[in-house]
């Protein structure tokens, strides 16, 4: 900071992250993010400001001790969906992911 040093976007570098509370209603932080749509028990929806093609990683807060899964997936490219799964059942769970890559 404070000099002339840039950084250029490139492939690889982080493209947009998000964090969000558990009821899926509000972002705490992010970055290239529009909104955040609770689309049921344990799935949020993040829409994304710029078109990417990319992988997406999640993870969350288990408030269980059952051990949980957090998919992260962008099969859409102006869209990051999080499932939180407990083993048996969509739990609503706070969580936060990442995605790098291309723009597409």
């Amino acid at each position: 900071e404070g000099n002339s040093t840039t950084t250029n976007l490139q492939q690889g570098l982080v493209k947009a992250w998000g964090n969000s509370n558990a009821a899926g209603t509000s972002v705490y932080n992010s970055f290239n993010v529009t909104s955040l749509t609770d689309n049921d028990t344990g799935q949020q929806f993040f829409n994304i400001t710029n078109v990417y093609s990319a992988a997406a990683m999640g993870g969350g807060t288990a408030q269980t001790s059952v051990g949980n899964e957090f998919i992260a997936s962008s099969n859409t490219t102006s869209q990051v969906r999080i499932y939180a799964f407990d083993g048996s059942s969509y739990q609503d769970q706070s969580v936060t992911w990442n995605m790098c890559g291309d723009l597409a």
